[in-house]
Parts: structure tokens; sequence; C-alpha cells
């Protein structure tokens, strides 16, 4: 049975490489930060544009905007490790599961309250400020 239960698990769950965030490229034009590769973090954490938009908006205190170039454009002078640190805590708080740790996340609604499921462990949390 146990063997039966281990082959219904999805892929993503058997794998044992560890989770990595692309590191931000960015640079600071005029009183503008630009991150360059924006959508390769998108792509890695699997959500929506906005909720990220607006965490990092709000963290860093100021106006965000997405450009032709789905590249992030932050109205002041942030360097990397600034950024780096919010993506790490963004992530941290609302992608990784706060049991096993893994990625392998998707928000779901339930009579009206959004959680965090695990399709890794199936663990279902709470998630503050989603």
């Amino acid at each position: 049975m146990l063997e039966r239960l281990y082959a219904g698990l999805p892929e993503s769950t058997k794998k044992h490489e560890r989770f990595v965030m692309p590191q931000t490229d960015s640079f600071i034009q005029g009183h503008k930060t630009i991150v360059k590769n924006f959508s390769t973090i998108l792509k890695a954490i699997n959500r929506d544009n906005k909720h990220i938009f607006k965490f990092i908006a709000k963290e860093t205190a100021t106006s965000a905007a997405i450009d032709d170039n789905n590249r992030l454009v932050l109205n002041g002078k942030f360097n990397r490790e600034q950024i780096n640190r919010l993506i790490e805590s963004y992530v941290a708080q609302f992608i990784l599961c706060p049991e096993c740790k893994k990625p392998d996340t998707k928000v779901i609604e339930k009579q009206g309250i959004r959680l965090l499921k695990c399709e890794a462990c199936g663990a279902i949390s709470s998630v503050k400020g989603l």
C-alpha cells in the first residue's frame, strides 16, 4: 500500500533538490530602481504578479510599476541586497509550506478565507495579509 501511495505523489514532491530563488538583477537609474529579471522571479515562485508587486511596494513604502518589458520599476534607490531580502521574506511568508518548507503550495479559498495548501505534504495553513 505504501508503494502505491508513493507512486501517486506528484513528481515535484519526489525530488530532493533544494528550492533556490534566483537573485535579483537590478540597477539604479536616476531615482528609480529597476529589477530586470522580475519575470524570472515570478516563474520561480509560481504566483500572480499583483500580490508580490503590492508586497514589495508596501514594504519599500514607495510606488512601483511593471514596465512593458516585465521589469519591476521602484521609485527610490534600493540595492540588490535590500530587494533580495524583500523577495526572500515574501517567499518565506507566502510560498514555502510552514510544515515541510517546500515551495509546492497554492492559494485556496474556504468559506471566504484564503489558505495556503501544500501539494507536497497536504498541510493547510492560514496566511496573514493575502
